[in-house]
């Protein structure tokens, strides 16, 4: 009599690449730790197998996820910019104030020590950045303000803050440098009142211009 278990009833241990089976582990899992190992290593001496076993995961399992350890680094980076700047933190509340709190979320994100650290890791830290900002942070105010000059008020305060970020924290000059993150938020929230603020309808007659609004270095102020 053969009492050898049926070859189905063995444990399957092979592993399979592509779309994992199940419930995987979420990407959140895995950026997590592999934040912690790019601080702690740089980018460079970082490796997906080292991220992995502290995930817990197969390396497979990034693959799927992230494509490769640039778009890890990726994920790590944007995923610490998008919980800075949530939607409900920063985009809910009262309109009025939206130009402080954009420049606050800005500024809390960028004075954290380790963020930093990690924003300095080269081109793949600054291509991140780039992403973030023109894919993300854009197309999410494109939607919140609406209308048909979305793009443009978008366009408008994603070029202020992202020339914040790069004046005070990536190439930093000594003056934007030397403000606390109220003396920014006092100095640049008119800036961004201005960029946030509905375009007023122009006519072919040129009614806008009779009216003479002000301008200052060929740019047009309105109230």
């Amino acid at each position: 009599m053969n009492n050898a278990a049926p070859a189905s009833t063995a444990p399957d241990r092979t592993r399979t690449r592509g779309r994992p089976r199940g419930n995987p582990p979420t990407r959140e899992s895995i950026v997590q730790p592999a934040r912690a190992l790019f601080l702690e290593h740089g980018y460079r001496r970082t490796t997906l197998r080292a991220v992995a076993a502290a995930a817990g995961v197969d390396p497979a399992l990034i693959s799927y996820h992230f494509g490769s350890k640039k778009g890890l680094f990726a994920d790590v980076m944007q995923f610490q910019c998008a919980t800075a700047l949530t939607v409900d933190d920063v985009l809910g509340g009262d309109p009025a104030t939206l130009p402080g709190r954009l420049i606050d979320a800005v500024t809390d994100l960028w004075e954290d020590a380790d963020f930093r650290r990690l924003a300095g890791r080269g081109e793949e830290a600054a291509e991140a950045i780039r992403e973030y900002l023109e894919h993300e942070l854009l197309a999410r105010l494109v939607e919140f303000l609406g209308g048909r000059d979305a793009t443009a008020r978008a366009t408008a305060v994603v070029t202020i803050l992202a020339g914040l970020i790069h004046t005070r924290y990536v190439n930093p000059l000594p003056t934007p440098a030397a403000l606390t993150p109220a003396e920014a938020r006092h100095a640049l929230t008119p800036a961004l009142r201005a960029a946030l603020a509905p375009r007023p309808r122009t006519t072919a007659s040129g009614a806008t211009a009779r009216r003479g609004p002000a301008t200052a270095g060929g740019i047009t102020v309105r109230p």
